[in-house]
């Protein structure tokens, strides 16, 4: 897929009166934005000049972009060839998922033996991904996701912790897209598992969120088998 291919609006201008971003910065958020999506797929080249006059900025502020999304896994840095969009694997989606496991599982546990109930954002954020249903905008609906178990992490209150999920941001959200994409069918049980985590939490039951954290964050099958391996 090349990159001529691919119909961007140009940026939109920055209110009057506001602090306008690093163009290092615009880059990076701009090409993450479009990886996660899905509109910059996996195997697509990114051409420099092709940027320079999507963006609008000069080649160097892409350059420095394209390091910090390659140290994020978003793309490849190749030699005499330029920076190409990594494809999301099923070994990458499996490997995410186990260190939420491990991460969210362990916040909770912190929550119920405090007997804290569940954080309100969460109760908000699930009811919220409810009632988008079976929306195809699944750039908004991982953001909704990220957002709902950030929350309980966060309230665990270990800032270290927060800053190594944090960590995960971007490719917990470009996995689950790939994972809407390759299974849509699966949202609403998705919504369901989310209202089940908060209730589980609202009763400060440990075990139950454990298996329900087990069964939420796992790789299934269908989704690996669209995935390249």
């Amino acid at each position: 897929m090349s990159t001529s291919s691919v119909d961007s609006p140009e940026p939109a201008a920055a209110p009057r009166g506001s602090v306008r971003p690093p163009a290092r910065e615009r880059v990076y958020d701009w090409l993450r934005d479009r990886i996660i999506g899905g509109e910059l797929a996996g195997g697509t080249f990114l051409d420099e000049n092709w940027l320079s006059g999507t963006v609008g900025v000069s080649r160097t502020p892409i350059r420095e972009a394209f390091h910090q999304l390659a140290a994020e896994r978003f793309i490849e840095l190749l030699p005499r060839k330029g920076a190409q969009v990594r494809t999301v694997t099923g070994r990458e989606l499996a490997e995410v998922y186990e260190t939420r496991r491990l991460v969210e599982g362990y916040c909770a546990e912190i929550l119920c033996r405090r007997e804290a109930g569940v954080p309100a954002e969460m109760a908000e954020l699930a009811e919220q991904m409810s009632e988008l249903g079976m929306s195809e905008d699944y750039f908004l609906l991982s953001g909704l996701d990220r957002r709902f178990h950030r929350a309980m992490v966060a309230a665990a209150g270990n800032a270290v912790l927060l800053e190594v999920y944090d960590s995960l941001r971007s490719r917990q959200q470009r996995v689950a897209v790939s994972a809407m994409r390759a299974k849509p069918v699966r949202i609403p049980v998705i919504n369901d598992q989310h209202s089940n985590l908060v209730e589980l939490l609202r009763r400060n039951d440990f075990p139950g969120i454990t298996a329900a954290l087990a069964e939420h964050l796992r790789p299934i099958p269908d989704v690996l088998d669209q995935l390249p391996a």
